[in-house]
């Protein structure tokens, strides 16, 4: 099993700042792709010497400040989908072969385009199907938590936008909390979850927490997972919340 750190608190400092602390505690980091860490708008050369310089092995997840594959705008939609393609590019360059992407989110202003917003998410996951074929990547598309103007939170509105699709899921056991759908989503995607973001909270938002300091039951959760031999990727607010956590995720694993 690979138990690996991502932290959106990274992305605020430079990419050497963090990679040493992370080999120490962890085999695997997914890099969040934004800020500081926008791997796009690094050097090739310096990344690859960086990222190989450690016993580290690296998923991307994506960019989402103020990208939105699903925008009613079709110049930021393309500027969206351009931003993300090219991590996928990237990827197999640094020995990537995961990207997790978030499906987009509905207008903040105005309201009636919301199936509008969610057939433009269907049309990019297709452009994202032919990238990921093209560069040999695979791509896990992420539910999200229980926030309105969030696309893909439910089980069934994120089968809709992958459908016709290769595409995979990335099952986020916290987002699914929020919203109640936890067993939906192993039922419904199954084998097609081909990634995993674990995190802990109370059902009542998007917390992040420590695993163990919520509610989710993680052993019940994880058991039925069976036979998923992909990444367990933790979420954390903090460094030293992800360091708790993949002990006692490592703890919930080796019981199962």
């Amino acid at each position: 099993m690979t138990i690996g750190v991502s932290c959106t608190a990274f992305s605020a400092e430079d990419l050497g700042e963090w990679i040493g602390p992370i080999s120490e505690e962890f085999d695997h980091w997914e890099i969040f792709s934004d800020g500081r860490h926008h791997l796009a708008d690094m050097g090739r050369r310096e990344l690859k010497d960086l990222l190989s310089s450690y016993d580290l092995t690296y998923t991307i997840h994506t960019a989402i400040a103020d990208v939105n594959i699903a925008s009613l705008n079709d110049r930021m939609r393309k500027a969206s989908l351009d931003t993300v393609l090219e991590d996928v590019a990237l990827a197999p360059e640094l020995g990537v072969d995961v990207l997790t992407v978030h499906p987009g989110i509905h207008s903040l202003a105005i309201r009636g385009l919301e199936e509008r917003s969610v057939e433009l998410a269907a049309e990019s996951m297709k452009v994202l199907d032919k990238a990921a074929e093209e560069y040999g990547v695979t791509l896990a598309i992420e539910n999200m938590p229980s926030m309105p103007y969030f696309i893909g939170r439910t089980a069934e509105e994120l089968e809709h936008i992958i459908e016709g699709t290769g595409l995979g899921v990335c099952f986020d056991v916290g987002h699914a909390n929020t919203i109640g759908q936890i067993d939906e989503m192993v039922n419904r995607f199954g084998g097609r979850i081909v990634h995993m973001h674990v995190h802990d909270n109370m059902g009542d938002r998007d917390a992040h927490m420590t695993i163990g300091d919520g509610n989710i039951r993680f052993g019940e959760v994880l058991g039925r997972m069976s036979p998923y031999d992909g990444c367990y990727i933790i979420e954390s607010k903090t460094f030293e919340s992800a360091v708790t956590s993949r002990v006692r995720l490592g703890s919930i694993l080796g019981s199962l």
